[in-house]
């Protein structure tokens, strides 16, 4: 962080730039992509978005007193007519080049210390949370950076705002400069399939990366299941490139899941598989002695190192592979066995992930995120095994993704449930009403009646309230698909939402309280 910040020492990391426009001895205060933030002497960094162009707003940067600016070759006319003042870098492409710029403006931090990144449809947050117990339960510093929180050593973290499991590339690089100034060890990187197609993480410099499994979701951004999967085998591939820090790079990968193969044909990192499912030999680290219990799980923990007796305070046997990833990462980055065990135990629950409410009630209340028909069969199944009475579903479905979730959370209730409230989740620009009606037709071609076995409640709340007031002892009330997220969105408005506090506000009026 000793190197002056210059535009002559950022143009040194982008090769492919041209200085078509001002001084090269400029000093650089700040990074932002957002137009919105840009202040003096800061390099504005302008993104084609899928909503806005960046570039339509760089006469606002100038007049703001940008230093610079960093364009596309592509959009001269627009970056033509700015008025003098700032600097003018062009580049083929933007996205990557914030990556660059972002990691040269906060000195490289994942060069500092090791990184593991997780990727896979399902489960990253819990591996991600049982992993930070671990690797703190063998005296190592732990930095986070996921879906419900960033964690800091010594600060209670706080959400990333935006609602994206992996943000922009200047925050990811900022984030990990506060994790690397913490003398973190390691960081752990949720590392999303978004995130990494749109080069967020580029320049993250990954030791080990750990995939839990890949099903057909995300296909509205993705088109298809292939660019889906590939786009998780960018972080793989990163191993091969990221800076060599003396750590042996990995690959860890869930041996049950068809595109394991996939993953390890894409580095050439040492792998280290794991599985629930692998037959004899085909994984290296795998759970025996299982015991589900409402409120956790014991097993055996058998790996290279060894085998060693643990438990999780999580139930369910895709929560078992969790651990069985977290294990795997620990090993990779050199964890001794007892540790691991003790950190596994230890960990508690996830924010949003199988989270009970609890005011005095007769009847369970769990909040999940489960938002897929994948997620929530897996949700319904772990929860049937336990339920002493009806066993009832509030879910929704995301306006403005793929459309196959709407049949697919249908189809799941309609299986794994004894009654279904379907809501609304996050519409966006659709209407809330005709996705509402339209998993209750799902519902519906599953055999299942309107009325009988699930009703169609547009409103979350009311819908969550109507749940709640049927419930009778014995009952369970599993709330999906939003978790631990803070709002709910219409239009492009983000309004503040938690369906644990709704729960609970709920549970209050119906006269239960601890």
């Amino acid at each position: 962080m000793n190197e002056p910040r210059t535009l002559a020492s950022l143009l040194a990391e982008l090769p492919a730039a041209r200085l078509v426009r001002g001084d090269a001895n400029v000093p650089v205060a700040s990074i932002e992509h957002d137009s919105r933030r840009v202040q003096p002497g800061g390099v504005f960094v302008a993104i084609p978005g899928f909503t806005v162009d960046g570039h339509d707003f760089l006469p606002q940067v100038a007049a703001n007193g940008a230093a610079a600016v960093v364009v596309q070759a592509d959009h001269e006319t627009q970056w033509r007519s700015i008025p003098h003042g700032p600097a003018v870098i062009a580049v083929e492409d933007t996205r990557p080049a914030l990556a660059s710029v972002a990691a040269w403006f906060y000195g490289h931090p994942g060069r500092e210390l090791g990184v593991i990144g997780v990727t896979g449809t399902d489960g990253k947050t819990t591996t991600s949370h049982l992993l930070t117990s671990v690797l703190e339960a063998a005296g190592l510093k732990a930095g986070r950076l996921g879906t419900v929180d960033v964690h800091l050593p010594g600060e209670t973290g706080g959400s990333v705002g935006n609602r994206m499991t992996t943000p922009e590339a200047g925050e990811v690089q900022r984030l990990l400069r506060k994790m690397a100034d913490a003398d973190c060890d390691w960081a752990i990187v949720e590392s999303t399939s978004h995130g990494l197609a749109l080069h967020r993480l580029d320049h993250v410099e990954y030791d080990v990366a750990l995939f839990t499994n890949v099903t057909g979701d995300h296909l509205d951004f993705h088109k298809t299941f292939e660019a889906y999967r590939e786009a998780k085998g960018m972080l793989f591939e990163a191993l091969d490139s990221s800076a060599e820090k003396g750590i042996l790079k990995a690959a860890v990968v869930n041996a049950d899941d068809p595109s394991a193969n996939f993953m390890i044909s894409r580095t050439r990192a040492r792998p280290l598989r794991y599985g629930m499912e692998a037959r004899e030999g085909e994984a290296d680290i795998v759970a025996r002695n299982v015991v589900l219990r409402p409120d956790g799980t014991d097993f055996r923990l058998v790996t290279p190192q060894g085998m060693v007796d643990t438990s999780i305070r999580l139930p369910a046997l895709f929560n078992v592979a969790n651990a069985l990833a977290a294990a795997g990462a620990a090993l990779a980055a050199g964890v001794e066995l007892h540790s691991i065990a003790m950190g596994l135990a230890s960990a508690p629950g996830v924010p949003g992930r199988m989270e009970r409410i609890n005011a005095g009630q007769p009847f369970e209340v769990i909040v999940d995120y489960a938002h897929t028909g994948d997620a929530v069969r897996k949700v319904l199944s772990v929860l049937r095994d336990v339920t002493r009475g009806r066993l009832c579903i509030v879910v929704g479905a995301a306006g403005e993704r793929d459309p196959g979730r709407r049949f697919g959370v249908a189809r799941a209730a309609a299986e794994g449930a004894d009654f279904a409230v379907f809501t609304n989740e996050d519409p966006r620009s659709e209407d809330p009403a005709e996705i509402v009606r339209e998993i209750g037709r799902h519902a519906e071609g599953a055999g299942r009646q309107r009325g009988r076995d699930f009703l169609e409640v547009e409103d979350r709340g009311e819908a969550i309230a109507e749940a709640l007031r049927r419930a009778k002892a014995g009952d369970i009330v599993v709330i999906c698909g939003k978790g631990h997220e803070q709002s709910i969105v219409y239009g492009t408005e983000a309004r503040p939402w938690d369906d644990r506090q709704v729960a609970r506000q709920v549970l209050a009026e119906l006269g239960y309280s601890l």
